[in-house]
């Protein structure tokens, strides 16, 4: 695991997506073919050593986005007030969800993020998004955004209203306590598609609002998990490899930010998520 999941890491801090995605299907997919004393106790046990992996490896691409000034942290405060709470309700809910239904919801989640990814505006909507940026429609508040690195590279960028986006951050933070994914794939494409942040500086503003939400979700995961099986219901003999993978993972991640094409770092998580989708789904008929 621990190469496995520097690889996750680093993938996930390219994408601006939580690292949880891809942690789940291993846990709950790859070990049990591996034999019964790789098996976590259900999906509950999963999601939460998923999201405790997950914050620490998102701590670790934080430090390389602070170093590199890239996090909006205006417009990051603006949706963790809402992300946090929204996750710690969904950790808690996740603890009565039936075990098998999680698994459905969270497959068809995976596949509606591969349908979300994949698809292209047509040629309508691209009209109408360049008439409402004519208009001054993405703007918020009328003030324009310069982010500056510490390379001196300026990144300058309006930002649409955030009242939908809230509403949609709030959803993802539910369903990231819910099933340990959520936030990342919506607060990362709501900043590049809607409100035409550029990548690298809503990538870093994403990892920013993902690690406190996640968090905030693990911790109540974790809580739970010790208040019915004690200390030793969380397996933290995994935690012990995938938590130092995911640390350099996420130094590597955010070092390479930026050197690789988002459209198609974009079909290539997409075309992951289609996979783990059909295989969590297959995995409760099969």
């Amino acid at each position: 695991m621990l190469p496995v999941s520097t690889l996750v890491a680093t993938g996930a801090m390219l994408g601006g997506i939580g690292g949880a995605a891809m942690f789940m299907p291993i846990f709950l997919i790859v070990f049990p073919l591996l034999g019964p004393e790789f098996a976590i106790a259900g999906p509950v046990a999963a999601i939460g050593v998923a999201l405790l992996t997950e914050a620490f490896g998102f701590s670790s691409g934080l430090i390389g986005y602070l170093r590199r000034h890239l996090i909006d942290f205006k417009i990051a405060k603006s949706l963790i007030i809402i992300a946090v709470p929204s996750a710690i309700v969904g950790s808690f809910l996740s603890q009565y969800a039936d075990p098998d239904m999680l698994k459905i919801m969270y497959g068809a989640l995976m596949l509606i993020l591969t349908y979300i990814m994949l698809r292209r505006p047509s040629t309508k909507e691209k009209e109408k998004i360049t008439k409402d940026t004519l208009a001054g429609k993405f703007e918020h508040i009328g003030h324009e955004r310069t982010i500056t690195d510490n390379e001196a590279n300026s990144f300058k960028y309006h930002l649409c209203h955030p009242g939908k986006g809230k509403a949609f951050t709030g959803i993802g933070g539910f369903i990231t306590g819910l099933m340990s994914v959520g936030i990342g794939e919506i607060v990362t494409p709501q900043l590049v598609k809607q409100c035409k942040m550029p990548v690298s500086v809503a990538a870093a503003t994403s990892v920013f609002v993902i690690i406190l939400t996640v968090a905030a979700a693990s911790g109540t995961h974790i809580y739970s998990l010790i208040s019915e099986g004690g200390v030793d219901a969380v397996p933290w003999h995994l935690v012990l490899y995938t938590v130092p993978g995911v640390i350099i993972g996420g130094q590597i991640g955010s070092r390479l930010q930026g050197k690789f094409s988002a459209e198609k770092m974009e079909k290539v998580f997409a075309g992951l998520f289609g996979v783990i989708g059909i295989a969590m789904i297959s995995i409760v008929f099969l």
